[in-house]
């Protein structure tokens, strides 16, 4: 009997903890730097295009490298996917709450769309003081 209760009592904090891990919806703001991802939803069909936003969840401005966004979509080994580049006119900075949205057509680089599988969003961007700030969130794309 004191097994079975063990197994339920690990398998119920188990259950939590993923749940806990697959929960990447939730934004705080926070004081100091900070820069989060959001998206609806963490399970997408293939084909779907797959929209999130970047968001400076602090108090300070953010600004990125150079003219990239800090921004890339790897495959759990950390192979890029693809990587966003920013536009002439967009801005190199993100003010305090302010948001980018992004959308990804499941596509590599190169135009080859992507396998079934589990993928990382990343996101860095650097405060006044040259400190990075990163987020990662989590998605799952079924056939």
């Amino acid at each position: 009997m004191l097994f079975v209760i063990v197994g339920v009592v690990a398998g119920l904090a188990f259950g939590v903890y993923l749940l806990d891990m697959k929960n990447t919806n939730q934004l705080v703001f926070v004081d100091g730097p900070s820069i989060s991802i959001v998206i609806e939803k963490t399970d997408f069909k293939k084909g779907e295009e797959i929209t999130f936003k970047i968001v400076n969840s602090g108090t300070v401005q953010l600004r990125y490298h150079n003219h990239t966004l800090g921004l890339k979509i790897t495959d759990l080994a950390g192979i890029e996917i693809v990587a966003w580049v920013n536009t002439p006119d967009e801005e190199l900075q993100l003010e305090p709450r302010a948001e980018l949205v992004r959308v990804w057509s499941q596509h590599k680089s190169d135009g080859e769309p992507v396998l079934e599988g589990l993928y990382k969003i990343h996101v860095m961007a650097y405060d006044e003081q040259q400190n990075w700030v990163k987020d990662t969130a989590t998605i799952t794309i079924w056939k």
